[in-house]
């Protein structure tokens, strides 16, 4: 037996020497940042922006590669079978690392285990807002609006299994109002439309209406997350009128699973160290994005896990169409 756990403890400081030894010569060479959506979203905006200042603290250059397709699954997919030497990571979201494998027939990766988390970049939260026209200036009278048959009960999202539509599924479910779901295919259409009347409400996410709201143009009623948004003061939150309502959307880096730890620790410092720089947490606020208080890989993976579970429990009692 002695001999046995002296063999464990020997492997085990191998692997950990081994680890150290890997880390002191990273990163050697250029690093490739995966974004599963297409130029110009707020995940290649924010990719981008940490990936220079991480860029300059690592001292090799980061390389932002777009592999958009299906949802974000394709580029998810990409990185969840390269090598776990640190010079493949990601930009993913609540829907790549949580929702998604519920909306597919097959999953092709597991959020869970296939990946290894790295940081929280931002919270993305996500407001419910209706046309001018709308009688209802708070959430309870839009609730009752659309439960008496005064509003109609069409609420459109960025899409099929989308933060936005799943927070209207959860309204749902916790109101037993009869709204009636209306996907499109991205946040603009979906605004487009609620700004010319078509249809009375959307949950989008903030950075695409703010300015609207701002402008008198959409009427905010309340944001998804647990927290109120601080560029709306003045909006509450959902759980305020229905306690435990928390439906929070986000961006996140994960590297494939089982990164090394000494490795995992150096990308995951530098992108903490680059999110407190005041410049980019300044970039960030203006595209409607809010840095987390705690962007550390442990705050990640909780947050992952709850997420991942109530996504679940919202797609399977709304019966959310898999593809």
């Amino acid at each position: 037996m002695n001999l046995r756990v002296a063999q464990r403890l020997l492997m085990a400081a191998t692997l950990v020497a081994s680890s150290f030894a890997l880390a002191q010569g990273y990163p050697d060479k250029p690093i490739k940042l995966i974004v599963p959506y297409p130029p110009g979203a707020s995940t290649d905006v924010t990719a981008r922006l940490i990936g220079q200042k991480v860029s300059a603290l690592l001292g090799q250059p980061v390389i932002v590669d777009n592999k958009g397709g299906a949802s974000g699954n394709i580029g998810t997919e990409f990185v969840a079978k390269q090598p776990a030497d640190g010079y493949t990571f990601m930009l993913g979201t609540d829907a790549t690392h949580a929702a998604n494998s519920y909306l597919v027939a097959k999953a092709t990766f597991n959020p869970l285990k296939d990946f290894t988390p790295l940081g929280l970049a931002a919270m993305n939260p996500i407001v419910l807002v209706v046309h001018p026209s709308v009688p209802a200036h708070n959430l309870k009278e839009y609730v009752e609006g659309v439960r008496s048959g005064k509003i109609a009960s069409a609420f459109g999202s960025s899409g099929t299994g989308s933060p936005h539509q799943l927070a209207g599924e959860l309204l749902k479910s916790r109101t037993k109002a009869p709204l009636l779901h209306v996907p499109y295919r991205g946040g603009g259409p979906a605004v487009t439309d609620v700004l010319g009347g078509q249809i009375p409400a959307i949950f989008s996410s903030v950075i695409s209406v703010l300015p609207y709201i701002q402008a008198g143009k959409l009427r905010a009623l309340a944001v998804t997350d647990g927290k109120r948004y601080a560029g709306l003061p003045n909006v509450p939150t959902i759980g305020e009128t229905y306690d435990g309502f928390d439906v929070p959307s986000w961006l996140a880096f994960f590297g494939p699973a089982k990164l090394p730890e000494a490795i995992a620790q150096r990308l995951s410092g530098a992108i903490s160290t680059a999110l407190q720089d005041p410049e980019i947490k300044a970039k960030l606020d203006s595209n409607g994005l809010v840095v987390p208080s705690d962007p550390s890989p442990k705050a990640l993976a909780e947050l992952q896990q709850r997420d991942y579970t109530l996504k679940g429990k919202i797609i399977r009692e709304a019966g959310v169409q898999i593809e």
